[in-house]
């Protein structure tokens, strides 16, 4: 307990607490007045990002909303991004250009920028020593930097290549890598589109956004508090994996692709550019990887809709252990469903995707790391979403991790040891429950000018997420009087691409 107050002191107190408050709602005003101004500015009009400058189309017939495809955008990337809008034979199409009225690029270069506000319920965890672990709540911040090679490199092959500047950690690293090489066959009315992917994470070459890597949200912020307990095919094993898979769409409705990933080691260390071999996972041998999936058109192309199933069995280190002796095994099966409904006016989508992990813990067992030697965690994700004539978006979504108990795997805070980054107050688990629930609601403009008809390259999303459990409990889930609704985020981010 801390030490009793007088009288006096606790008055003075309290005047300082209600100063404090109003300076920190004031503060809170003027950052996110900040942010909105900067999504705001009057950028270059004709500034588009390089798959649109290389086809001639605006982002959003490939996009329901950045980054949800549409049945156009599934063909473009499984096509090998290759779409270009046709120009004269004498005329000389330029090295690099940002402008959409100049001809294609010949090398297709984007950028973008995100600037970010996050604004956590409760940034002091009680009953704890370390009171603060949110020194950047309510900061602007640019949260990342990015430049894409994207697009269409020579006849059947093309790349989506992201590298990226991490504003919050203050760090730029390899981000998305991909390159594939596509073609396509025709015979009478069928038709089969296939090709092979060379990429840094598994579910990055899939086309539907039901899928870890393109799931849904799109944005969140990476100064908020996030649950411990999450698939490892949830984007664990992002540049630590590089894979090559083959695929194939036929008749367009049957989706099939199966490959394998290994350690980006040797000459696959390209894909894990300038990120520590410390903070990565060393897969044990290959860990085969399948998708399929079954989609339906109709309507003109106006409504799809689309069920299938993806998984991995990844044996693997975990980052800092030596990869040597006994590995953990992760086997996670997931099912999804996809529907979309799209016109120039009105645009809707419902996804919904369940993942099964099957945990074997040989090594984390054998060293203390897991009470348990064999346990299970279960995803869902769901989500709906409406736009209206491209501009103005609104969805609602839906997350749950539930699972296994396992009292070492899900560790409690250490009061012994504050400052370990491992298991801080506010993500410590007292109960060993990975069960996390979530309820999100997000508001989009897309916006780039005055004028109606001009690209939509500029976004601004308003997200707020509610938990009513975090870590296994709704209330003092961390055993030191931290609620799961304390973490509860409203987040403010610009979205600006070049």
């Amino acid at each position: 307990m801390g030490n009793p107050i007088t009288t006096g002191s606790a008055l003075q107190a309290q005047d300082h607490a209600a100063k404090g408050a109003y300076m920190m709602s004031m503060r809170t005003v003027l950052v996110w007045a900040t942010l909105a101004t900067l999504g705001l500015l009057s950028l270059d009009a004709s500034a588009v990002p390089s798959f649109a400058r290389q086809s001639g189309m605006d982002c959003t017939t490939c996009h329901m909303s950045w980054l949800e495809l549409t049945n156009v955008g599934r063909r473009f990337k499984l096509g090998g991004y290759q779409l270009t809008k046709a120009v004269d034979d004498d005329v000389k199409r330029p090295l690099v250009s940002f402008d959409f009225r100049d001809p294609p690029p010949q090398i297709p270069i984007a950028g973008m920028l995100q600037f970010s506000v996050t604004h956590t319920a409760n940034p002091n965890t009680p009953g704890t020593i370390k009171a603060n672990d949110f020194p950047l709540n309510n900061e602007v911040i640019l949260q990342q930097a990015s430049i894409f090679l994207n697009g269409k490199l020579a006849e059947h092959v093309g790349c989506f290549c992201q590298l990226t500047y991490d504003g919050a950690a203050g760090h730029t690293a390899m981000d998305n890598f991909e390159v594939r090489v596509a073609n396509s066959y025709t015979n009478g009315k069928f038709e089969a589109l296939y090709g092979i992917s060379l990429n840094n994470n598994p579910t990055m070459s899939d086309v539907w956004n039901t899928t870890p890597v393109w799931g849904w949200p799109y944005a969140g912020s990476t100064v908020a508090p996030a649950p411990v307990a999450s698939p490892i095919i949830n984007a664990a094993l992002a540049q630590s994996a590089g894979g090559l898979t083959a695929y194939t769409l036929l008749g367009r409705t049957l989706y099939l692709e199966a490959g394998g990933y290994r350690t980006t080691d040797g000459v696959l260390s390209l894909l894990h550019l300038n990120v520590p071999n410390e903070s990565l996972y060393h897969i044990d041998g290959v860990a085969p990887y399948y998708r399929v999936a079954l989609q339906h058109e109709w309507g003109r192309g106006h409504q799809s809709a689309m069920i299938g199933s993806f998984g991995l069995d990844a044996k693997v280190y975990q980052p800092g252990i030596a990869p040597t002796g006994l590995s953990d095994r992760y086997k996670d099966t997931a099912f999804d469903a996809q529907y979309q409904y799209i016109t120039d006016k009105h645009r809707f989508s419902a996804m919904y995707t369940n993942v099964h992990e099957q945990q074997t813990l040989d090594n984390a067992y054998a060293n203390g790391g897991a009470a348990n030697h064999t346990n299970t965690l279960n995803f869902v994700n769901a989500k709906l979403s409406y736009y209206y004539n491209k501009w103005y978006g609104i969805s609602v979504g839906y997350q749950k991790t539930s699972g296994s108990v396992d009292s070492l795997l899900y560790a409690p805070y250490d009061i012994a040891h504050p400052d370990n980054p491992a298991v801080s107050a506010v993500n410590a688990n007292a109960n060993g429950s990975p069960e996390t629930e979530a309820y999100i609601a997000e508001l989009n403009w897309l916006f780039s000018s005055t004028d109606a008809q001009s690209f939509r390259k500029r976004r601004l999303v308003l997200q707020y997420t509610a938990y009513s459990k975090f870590n296994g409990a709704g209330s003092n889930y961390n055993g030191s009087g931290r609620d799961a609704k304390d973490n509860n985020t409203l987040y403010l981010l610009a979205w600006l691409m070049y």
